[in-house]
């Protein structure tokens, strides 16, 4: 499709005003108006452009299958996730799993576990077992992105499932490709991450199994988690490439393997949208800037 002079020069006005991304809210708000929704384009708009605050979580529930792509079913369709929730919950409160004081993250671990027929088979209250803790850190960060219970654990579940049926086979390879694209970026920070026998201990799975969370704060996580939701899962090695180079001073000046990790499992969390913004700069840098039309 040609591009548009007029809406090119629009663009370039409003960005050079400041008001970057007016253009991209007006064309979201046309592609929500479609009924049914298209999912490809909602998927290709959240791939180019970060995702407007006021319609992520929608946008969200529908490129997750939470809600249909026919408009009039969402209030239906709402309905009976919402009486899904509170009827597993109810069963868990019968069986003694939860009660007053269990965190909300464990209440939304409990549920996933119970509709996967995975609940332990003791109803004895224990603490949440160590591979439970991918689940945990992304139901943490959710929780500090959407307000309501019932929308949280839904996005929760079609998050977790959805990025393990669909990336869980390229995870293990995504640190070599971290080592590839670091190595176009900066030969000498590799060499020093090598040599000093970090490269192989970096926290990958804080950054690839929980996709960031716990590691950014929400308002840098959720334009990361756009694309993963849209369906990248590449966007997590250019932001871990992107954490190593904008820490590099540091990095190169530590030569324990213990000290570079705990320093990348708790960086300061005040330059963590620049990281972003430049991290989405380089993963469109070497795979493109997919295409999107209205």
């Amino acid at each position: 499709m040609a591009e548009d002079p007029q809406r090119n020069f629009r663009s370039a006005y409003y960005e050079k005003v400041g008001f970057r991304g007016v253009e991209e809210k007006k064309s979201l708000e046309i592609l929500l108006k479609d009924n049914p929704l298209d999912v490809e384009k909602l998927c290709t708009f959240s791939q180019r452009f970060p995702l407007p605050s006021m319609y992520r979580i929608h946008v969200w529930k529908v490129l997750l299958g939470i809600l249909p792509p026919h408009s009039e079913s969402h209030a239906l369709v709402a309905g009976y996730r919402r009486e899904q929730y509170a009827d597993v919950l109810e069963a868990l409160q019968v069986m003694r799993f939860l009660h007053a004081a269990t965190p909300q993250v464990e209440v939304y671990l409990r549920v996933f576990q119970l509709e996967a027929q995975e609940l332990p088979r003791s109803s004895e209250l224990s603490p949440p077992e160590e591979q439970d803790e991918d689940f945990l850190a992304i139901a943490k960060a959710m929780e500090e992105i959407v307000d309501d219970p019932v929308d949280c654990y839904w996005l929760i579940k079609c998050f977790v499932n959805q990025f393990n049926s669909r990336f869980g086979d390229s995870i293990p390879h995504l640190p070599k490709s971290l080592e590839h694209y670091l190595s176009l970026e900066d030969g000498r920070l590799l060499a020093h991450l090598r040599s000093c026998g970090a490269l192989r201990r970096l926290p990958y799975g804080l950054w690839f199994r929980r996709c960031f969370a716990g590691c950014f704060p929400e308002s840098s996580l959720q334009r990361v988690w756009d694309k993963v939701i849209s369906g990248s899962c590449k966007i997590l090695v250019f932001v871990a490439v992107e954490v190593l180079l904008s820490y590099k001073i540091m990095l190169m000046g530590m030569s324990k393997p213990d000290a570079i990790v705990h320093f990348l499992s708790s960086m300061p969390q005040e330059n963590t949208d620049a990281i972003v913004t430049k991290a989405i700069d380089l993963w469109h840098k070497y795979c493109g800037t997919p295409m999107h039309s209205v």
